[in-house]
Protein backbone atom coordinates (compact mmCIF):
# COMPACT_ATOMS: atom_id res chain seq x y z
CA UNK A 1 0.00 0.00 0.00
CA UNK A 2 1.33 3.78 -0.67
CA UNK A 3 2.23 5.85 1.94
CA UNK A 4 0.07 9.05 2.03
CA UNK A 5 1.51 11.93 1.36
CA UNK A 6 0.70 15.26 2.69
CA UNK A 7 -0.23 17.88 -0.32
CA UNK A 8 1.97 21.09 1.27
CA UNK A 9 0.73 24.62 -1.10
CA UNK A 10 2.47 28.07 -0.92
CA UNK A 11 0.49 30.94 0.75
CA UNK A 12 1.24 34.24 -0.12
CA UNK A 13 -1.26 36.17 1.39
CA UNK A 14 -3.97 35.55 3.69
CA UNK A 15 -6.12 35.29 0.84
CA UNK A 16 -4.23 32.42 -0.88
CA UNK A 17 -3.77 30.61 1.94
CA UNK A 18 -7.57 30.34 2.60
CA UNK A 19 -8.14 29.26 -0.95
CA UNK A 20 -5.21 26.74 -0.80
CA UNK A 21 -6.79 25.05 1.93
CA UNK A 22 -10.51 25.47 0.50
CA UNK A 23 -9.22 23.84 -2.75
CA UNK A 24 -8.15 20.86 -0.99
CA UNK A 25 -3.75 21.41 0.25
CA UNK A 26 -3.45 19.44 3.65
CA UNK A 27 -1.07 22.24 4.75
CA UNK A 28 0.27 25.64 3.37
CA UNK A 29 3.81 27.24 4.02
CA UNK A 30 3.97 31.30 4.65
CA UNK A 31 6.75 33.57 5.31
CA UNK A 32 6.96 36.41 7.82
CA UNK A 33 7.74 39.96 7.24
CA UNK A 34 11.78 38.82 8.86
CA UNK A 35 13.43 36.21 7.78
CA UNK A 36 12.04 34.91 4.60
CA UNK A 37 13.06 34.28 1.12
CA UNK A 38 9.99 36.03 -0.87
CA UNK A 39 10.57 39.41 0.46
CA UNK A 40 8.07 40.77 -2.51
CA UNK A 41 5.31 37.87 -1.38
CA UNK A 42 2.91 39.41 0.46
CA UNK A 43 3.93 37.90 3.64
CA UNK A 44 2.71 37.79 7.40
CA UNK A 45 2.87 40.55 9.86
CA UNK A 46 3.22 38.38 13.62
CA UNK A 47 -0.45 38.86 14.43
CA UNK A 48 -1.19 37.61 10.93
CA UNK A 49 0.69 34.20 11.52
CA UNK A 50 -1.24 33.74 14.72
CA UNK A 51 -4.57 33.99 12.47
CA UNK A 52 -2.73 31.76 9.61
CA UNK A 53 -2.28 29.33 11.96
CA UNK A 54 -5.99 29.70 13.81
CA UNK A 55 -7.55 28.99 10.50
CA UNK A 56 -5.33 25.91 9.45
CA UNK A 57 -5.96 24.42 12.87
CA UNK A 58 -9.39 24.92 12.74
CA UNK A 59 -9.61 22.63 9.32
CA UNK A 60 -7.52 20.38 11.02
CA UNK A 61 -4.52 21.40 8.77
CA UNK A 62 -0.68 22.75 8.88
CA UNK A 63 1.07 25.69 9.05
CA UNK A 64 4.93 26.04 8.32
CA UNK A 65 6.66 29.08 8.11
CA UNK A 66 9.32 30.16 6.40
CA UNK A 67 13.04 31.20 8.36
CA UNK A 68 15.09 30.58 5.34
CA UNK A 69 17.37 33.46 4.42
CA UNK A 70 20.96 33.33 4.99
CA UNK A 71 21.82 36.07 8.29
CA UNK A 72 24.50 38.43 8.35
CA UNK A 73 25.10 39.01 12.05
CA UNK A 74 22.54 41.80 12.29
CA UNK A 75 19.93 39.42 11.15
CA UNK A 76 20.59 37.17 14.33
CA UNK A 77 19.85 40.09 17.06
CA UNK A 78 15.87 39.89 16.24
CA UNK A 79 16.08 36.17 15.29
CA UNK A 80 15.30 34.23 18.91
CA UNK A 81 12.69 36.27 19.95
CA UNK A 82 10.67 35.64 16.51
CA UNK A 83 11.45 31.65 16.45
CA UNK A 84 10.18 32.01 20.20
CA UNK A 85 7.25 34.04 18.64
CA UNK A 86 6.37 31.36 15.82
CA UNK A 87 6.14 28.45 19.02
CA UNK A 88 4.02 30.10 20.72
CA UNK A 89 1.85 30.76 17.82
CA UNK A 90 1.29 27.48 17.43
CA UNK A 91 3.53 27.25 14.10
CA UNK A 92 3.45 23.34 12.63
CA UNK A 93 7.32 23.65 11.86
CA UNK A 94 9.80 26.29 10.76
CA UNK A 95 11.59 25.88 7.74
CA UNK A 96 14.98 26.57 7.35
CA UNK A 97 18.48 26.51 5.18
CA UNK A 98 20.82 28.31 7.59
CA UNK A 99 22.70 26.20 9.91
CA UNK A 100 23.39 28.47 12.42
CA UNK A 101 19.30 29.33 12.41
CA UNK A 102 18.78 25.94 12.96
CA UNK A 103 20.50 25.78 15.97
CA UNK A 104 19.28 28.80 17.17
CA UNK A 105 15.43 27.64 16.93
CA UNK A 106 16.52 24.37 19.02
CA UNK A 107 17.94 26.29 21.59
CA UNK A 108 15.18 29.19 21.96
CA UNK A 109 12.06 27.44 20.45
CA UNK A 110 12.96 23.94 21.88
CA UNK A 111 10.37 21.27 20.84
CA UNK A 112 9.23 23.30 17.54
CA UNK A 113 9.87 21.21 14.57
CA UNK A 114 12.46 22.39 11.64
CA UNK A 115 12.11 21.22 8.58
CA UNK A 116 15.46 22.15 5.92
CA UNK A 117 15.17 23.58 3.23
CA UNK A 118 15.78 22.73 -0.61
CA UNK A 119 18.34 26.00 -0.40
CA UNK A 120 20.51 23.88 2.02
CA UNK A 121 20.99 21.59 -1.10
CA UNK A 122 19.93 18.50 0.20
CA UNK A 123 21.35 16.28 -2.64
CA UNK A 124 22.29 13.11 -0.98
CA UNK A 125 21.75 10.63 1.78
CA UNK A 126 24.66 11.56 3.99
CA UNK A 127 23.80 15.13 4.11
CA UNK A 128 19.90 13.64 4.69
CA UNK A 129 21.07 11.90 7.82
CA UNK A 130 23.12 14.78 9.19
CA UNK A 131 20.02 16.92 9.75
CA UNK A 132 18.48 13.81 11.07
CA UNK A 133 20.59 13.36 13.41
CA UNK A 134 20.97 17.39 14.16
CA UNK A 135 17.02 16.82 14.92
CA UNK A 136 15.29 17.86 11.52
CA UNK A 137 11.88 17.14 11.66
CA UNK A 138 12.03 17.13 7.76
CA UNK A 139 14.19 17.30 4.56
CA UNK A 140 13.45 19.50 1.48
CA UNK A 141 15.02 17.42 -0.80
CA UNK A 142 16.80 19.70 -3.80
CA UNK A 143 15.04 20.10 -7.21
CA UNK A 144 18.50 18.61 -8.71
CA UNK A 145 17.38 14.61 -7.90
CA UNK A 146 16.45 11.80 -9.82
CA UNK A 147 13.38 9.02 -8.74
CA UNK A 148 16.57 7.00 -8.25
CA UNK A 149 18.62 9.15 -6.01
CA UNK A 150 15.45 10.39 -3.85
CA UNK A 151 14.43 6.51 -3.62
CA UNK A 152 18.39 5.95 -2.42
CA UNK A 153 17.57 9.07 0.16
CA UNK A 154 14.43 7.22 1.57
CA UNK A 155 16.52 3.80 2.15
CA UNK A 156 19.34 5.62 3.74
CA UNK A 157 17.05 7.54 6.42
CA UNK A 158 14.21 7.68 8.51
CA UNK A 159 13.56 11.61 8.20
CA UNK A 160 10.50 12.93 6.41
CA UNK A 161 10.98 13.53 3.11
CA UNK A 162 9.61 16.38 1.43
CA UNK A 163 9.68 16.86 -2.82
CA UNK A 164 8.60 20.30 -5.14
CA UNK A 165 6.29 18.69 -7.56
CA UNK A 166 4.79 22.11 -9.25
CA UNK A 167 6.03 25.21 -10.02
CA UNK A 168 8.89 27.64 -10.63
CA UNK A 169 12.17 26.04 -11.56
CA UNK A 170 15.38 28.20 -10.65
CA UNK A 171 18.45 28.37 -12.56
CA UNK A 172 20.63 28.33 -9.67
CA UNK A 173 21.56 25.48 -7.89
CA UNK A 174 18.59 24.66 -5.36
CA UNK A 175 17.82 28.87 -5.52
CA UNK A 176 21.23 30.10 -4.00
CA UNK A 177 21.77 32.62 -6.72
CA UNK A 178 24.24 35.71 -6.99
CA UNK A 179 23.00 36.95 -9.99
CA UNK A 180 20.33 39.08 -8.65
CA UNK A 181 22.57 40.65 -5.84
CA UNK A 182 25.30 41.36 -8.65
CA UNK A 183 23.26 43.16 -11.18
CA UNK A 184 21.10 45.03 -9.19
CA UNK A 185 22.20 44.80 -5.77
CA UNK A 186 19.09 42.97 -4.29
CA UNK A 187 20.36 39.51 -2.85
CA UNK A 188 18.44 36.77 -3.47
CA UNK A 189 19.16 34.69 -0.50
CA UNK A 190 18.29 37.52 2.05
CA UNK A 191 14.55 37.64 0.16
CA UNK A 192 14.54 39.49 -2.60
CA UNK A 193 15.65 38.32 -5.99
CA UNK A 194 15.14 40.17 -9.17
CA UNK A 195 14.90 37.19 -11.10
CA UNK A 196 17.92 38.48 -13.08
CA UNK A 197 18.02 34.89 -15.01
CA UNK A 198 14.71 35.79 -16.90
CA UNK A 199 16.32 38.37 -18.64
CA UNK A 200 17.32 38.92 -22.02
CA UNK A 201 21.46 38.01 -22.48
CA UNK A 202 23.18 39.39 -25.63
CA UNK A 203 27.07 38.88 -25.58
CA UNK A 204 29.49 42.35 -26.07
CA UNK A 205 33.15 42.38 -26.86
CA UNK A 206 35.28 45.03 -24.77
CA UNK A 207 36.34 46.62 -27.34
CA UNK A 208 33.42 46.93 -29.40
CA UNK A 209 31.26 48.53 -27.17
CA UNK A 210 27.39 48.61 -28.14
CA UNK A 211 27.84 45.91 -30.95
CA UNK A 212 26.38 43.23 -29.28
CA UNK A 213 26.07 39.85 -31.11
CA UNK A 214 23.19 37.20 -29.97
CA UNK A 215 24.20 34.08 -28.02
CA UNK A 216 21.87 32.61 -30.20
CA UNK A 217 21.54 32.39 -33.87
CA UNK A 218 18.81 34.84 -32.85
CA UNK A 219 18.40 38.38 -33.95
CA UNK A 220 16.23 39.14 -30.52
CA UNK A 221 19.19 37.96 -28.40
CA UNK A 222 18.33 34.22 -26.07
CA UNK A 223 17.36 33.78 -22.74
CA UNK A 224 19.96 31.21 -21.55
CA UNK A 225 18.47 31.05 -17.83
CA UNK A 226 15.20 30.71 -18.43
CA UNK A 227 14.17 27.28 -17.21
CA UNK A 228 10.98 25.34 -17.40
CA UNK A 229 8.30 24.96 -14.97
CA UNK A 230 7.91 21.97 -13.04
CA UNK A 231 5.10 19.48 -13.30
CA UNK A 232 5.17 16.23 -11.88
CA UNK A 233 1.22 15.55 -12.08
CA UNK A 234 1.29 12.97 -14.78
CA UNK A 235 3.50 10.66 -12.74
CA UNK A 236 2.09 11.25 -9.36
CA UNK A 237 2.31 7.47 -8.94
CA UNK A 238 5.99 7.33 -9.71
CA UNK A 239 6.74 10.44 -6.98
CA UNK A 240 4.78 8.67 -4.28
CA UNK A 241 6.61 5.24 -4.82
CA UNK A 242 9.64 6.90 -3.82
CA UNK A 243 8.44 7.28 -0.52
CA UNK A 244 8.54 10.90 0.28
CA UNK A 245 6.13 12.58 3.06
CA UNK A 246 4.89 15.78 1.43
CA UNK A 247 4.36 17.02 -2.19
CA UNK A 248 5.33 20.67 -2.44
CA UNK A 249 3.82 23.25 -5.00
CA UNK A 250 6.01 26.39 -5.49
CA UNK A 251 4.14 30.19 -5.85
CA UNK A 252 4.25 32.11 -3.00
CA UNK A 253 4.16 35.27 -5.47
CA UNK A 254 1.73 33.87 -7.94
CA UNK A 255 -1.87 34.67 -7.52
CA UNK A 256 -4.66 33.29 -5.93
CA UNK A 257 -6.24 31.85 -9.31
CA UNK A 258 -3.17 29.99 -9.57
CA UNK A 259 -2.71 28.59 -5.85
CA UNK A 260 -6.67 27.42 -6.34
CA UNK A 261 -6.08 25.56 -9.10
CA UNK A 262 -2.77 24.22 -8.97
CA UNK A 263 -3.76 22.86 -5.63
CA UNK A 264 -6.85 21.31 -7.05
CA UNK A 265 -5.39 19.55 -9.61
CA UNK A 266 -2.74 17.86 -7.26
CA UNK A 267 -5.31 17.25 -5.03
CA UNK A 268 -7.18 14.89 -7.84
CA UNK A 269 -4.75 13.38 -9.09
CA UNK A 270 -3.22 12.75 -5.62
CA UNK A 271 -6.32 10.66 -4.35
CA UNK A 272 -7.05 9.36 -7.48
CA UNK A 273 -2.77 8.16 -7.27
CA UNK A 274 -3.64 6.52 -3.47
CA UNK A 275 -6.90 4.62 -4.66
CA UNK A 276 -7.20 3.39 -8.14
CA UNK A 277 -4.14 1.39 -9.39
CA UNK A 278 -3.38 1.90 -12.26
CA UNK A 279 -2.93 5.35 -11.82
CA UNK A 280 -4.67 7.23 -15.01
CA UNK A 281 -4.23 11.11 -15.12
CA UNK A 282 -7.16 12.62 -16.37
CA UNK A 283 -7.14 15.32 -19.29
CA UNK A 284 -9.46 17.69 -17.20
CA UNK A 285 -6.33 17.75 -14.85
CA UNK A 286 -3.94 18.94 -16.95
CA UNK A 287 -6.43 21.71 -18.98
CA UNK A 288 -6.62 23.11 -15.03
CA UNK A 289 -3.09 23.78 -15.28
CA UNK A 290 -2.81 24.96 -18.47
CA UNK A 291 -5.66 27.64 -17.50
CA UNK A 292 -3.12 29.40 -14.81
CA UNK A 293 0.05 31.65 -15.79
CA UNK A 294 2.93 29.04 -16.43
CA UNK A 295 5.36 28.48 -18.22
CA UNK A 296 5.42 25.20 -20.45
CA UNK A 297 6.34 21.62 -18.41
CA UNK A 298 8.70 19.18 -17.61
CA UNK A 299 9.70 17.27 -15.40
CA UNK A 300 13.18 18.69 -14.40
CA UNK A 301 15.65 16.71 -12.93
CA UNK A 302 12.85 13.29 -11.68
CA UNK A 303 13.66 11.36 -14.88
CA UNK A 304 17.31 11.90 -15.18
CA UNK A 305 19.99 15.23 -16.09
CA UNK A 306 17.74 17.78 -18.00
CA UNK A 307 18.51 19.28 -21.33
CA UNK A 308 18.17 22.02 -23.97
CA UNK A 309 14.54 21.28 -24.23
CA UNK A 310 14.02 22.05 -20.58
CA UNK A 311 14.85 25.25 -21.14
CA UNK A 312 12.76 28.44 -23.19
CA UNK A 313 15.43 30.31 -25.54
CA UNK A 314 13.20 32.84 -26.94
CA UNK A 315 10.87 34.45 -24.33
CA UNK A 316 10.51 34.61 -20.84
CA UNK A 317 6.62 35.15 -20.75
CA UNK A 318 4.23 32.81 -19.70
CA UNK A 319 0.82 31.66 -21.26
CA UNK A 320 -2.29 30.64 -20.03
CA UNK A 321 -5.94 29.59 -21.29
CA UNK A 322 -8.22 31.56 -18.57
CA UNK A 323 -8.62 34.25 -17.24
CA UNK A 324 -9.33 34.91 -13.47
CA UNK A 325 -12.08 37.25 -13.52
CA UNK A 326 -13.83 37.53 -10.11
CA UNK A 327 -13.61 35.76 -6.59
CA UNK A 328 -17.57 35.03 -5.17
CA UNK A 329 -17.24 36.02 -1.54
CA UNK A 330 -21.24 35.00 -0.69
CA UNK A 331 -24.12 33.22 -2.32
CA UNK A 332 -27.53 33.95 -1.24
CA UNK A 333 -29.73 30.70 -2.02
CA UNK A 334 -32.72 32.70 -1.95
CA UNK A 335 -32.07 34.84 -4.53
CA UNK A 336 -29.36 32.86 -6.53
CA UNK A 337 -27.40 35.66 -6.23
CA UNK A 338 -23.74 36.06 -5.52
CA UNK A 339 -21.24 38.73 -3.93
CA UNK A 340 -18.24 38.78 -6.18
CA UNK A 341 -15.27 40.95 -5.95
CA UNK A 342 -13.71 41.78 -9.72
CA UNK A 343 -10.48 40.86 -10.27
CA UNK A 344 -10.19 42.09 -13.95
CA UNK A 345 -12.62 43.45 -16.23
CA UNK A 346 -16.41 42.00 -16.53
CA UNK A 347 -19.20 42.77 -18.33
CA UNK A 348 -22.83 41.46 -19.41
CA UNK A 349 -22.67 39.05 -22.44
CA UNK A 350 -19.58 37.30 -21.20
CA UNK A 351 -19.40 33.61 -21.01
CA UNK A 352 -17.78 32.38 -17.42
CA UNK A 353 -16.66 29.50 -15.71
CA UNK A 354 -17.21 29.19 -11.82
CA UNK A 355 -14.46 26.93 -10.68
CA UNK A 356 -15.59 25.42 -7.05
CA UNK A 357 -13.47 24.32 -4.03
CA UNK A 358 -14.92 20.88 -3.53
CA UNK A 359 -17.99 21.45 -6.33
CA UNK A 360 -18.16 20.25 -10.28
CA UNK A 361 -17.18 23.74 -12.09
CA UNK A 362 -20.30 25.04 -14.49
CA UNK A 363 -20.66 27.67 -16.83
CA UNK A 364 -22.91 29.90 -18.10
CA UNK A 365 -23.40 33.53 -19.56
CA UNK A 366 -22.96 36.42 -17.02
CA UNK A 367 -26.60 38.02 -17.90
CA UNK A 368 -27.05 40.52 -15.47
CA UNK A 369 -24.57 42.34 -13.06
CA UNK A 370 -25.70 45.00 -10.14
CA UNK A 371 -23.50 47.16 -8.07
CA UNK A 372 -23.07 47.05 -4.00
CA UNK A 373 -26.18 49.55 -4.13
CA UNK A 374 -28.20 47.29 -6.29
CA UNK A 375 -27.91 49.26 -9.61
CA UNK A 376 -27.97 47.24 -12.54
CA UNK A 377 -24.59 47.99 -14.80
CA UNK A 378 -23.35 46.58 -18.12
CA UNK A 379 -19.61 45.84 -16.83
CA UNK A 380 -17.53 45.78 -13.48
CA UNK A 381 -14.39 48.06 -14.39
CA UNK A 382 -12.96 49.11 -11.29
CA UNK A 383 -10.08 46.51 -9.50
CA UNK A 384 -11.38 44.40 -6.71
CA UNK A 385 -15.34 46.39 -7.29
CA UNK A 386 -17.79 44.30 -5.33
CA UNK A 387 -21.14 42.93 -7.76
CA UNK A 388 -23.61 40.91 -7.88
CA UNK A 389 -24.46 39.03 -10.06
CA UNK A 390 -26.76 36.19 -11.02
CA UNK A 391 -25.77 32.29 -11.17
CA UNK A 392 -27.38 29.18 -12.93
CA UNK A 393 -26.26 27.40 -9.86
CA UNK A 394 -25.51 27.34 -5.89
CA UNK A 395 -21.57 28.79 -5.55
CA UNK A 396 -19.74 27.72 -2.79
CA UNK A 397 -17.46 30.89 -1.34
CA UNK A 398 -14.22 31.21 -3.03
CA UNK A 399 -15.31 30.20 -6.25
CA UNK A 400 -13.66 31.89 -8.85
CA UNK A 401 -14.92 33.58 -12.09
CA UNK A 402 -12.98 33.18 -15.00
CA UNK A 403 -13.36 33.17 -18.89
CA UNK A 404 -11.26 31.23 -21.53
CA UNK A 405 -8.60 32.71 -23.26
CA UNK A 406 -6.62 32.09 -26.79
CA UNK A 407 -3.26 30.70 -25.07
CA UNK A 408 -2.22 33.99 -23.33
CA UNK A 409 1.07 35.34 -22.50
CA UNK A 410 1.52 36.81 -19.31
CA UNK A 411 3.41 38.90 -16.74
CA UNK A 412 2.99 35.66 -13.99
CA UNK A 413 0.19 37.12 -11.78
Amino acid sequence: MMCRPELLAPAGTMEKLEAALRYGADAAYLGGRQFSLRAFGGNFAQDEIAAAIRLAHGMEKKIYVTVNVFPHNEDLVSLPDYLRFLKEAGADAVLVADLGVFMCARETAPGLPIHVSTQANNVNWRTVRAWQELGAARVVLARELSAAEIQEIRRATDVELELFVHGAMCISYSGRCLLSSYFTGRDANRGSCAQSCRWKYALVEESRPGEYYPIAEDERGTYIMNSKDLCLLPYLDEVVGCGVDSLKIEGRMKSVHYVASVVKAYRMALDTCLSEHPYHVETSWLEELNKVSHRAYTTGFFFGKTTAEDQIYGSSSYEQTSEFVGLVRAFDAATGLAEVEQRNHMRVGQEIEIFQPTRASFRQILDAMWDAEGTPIDAAPHPQQIVWIRLVHPAEPYSILRRDVPMKKGDGS
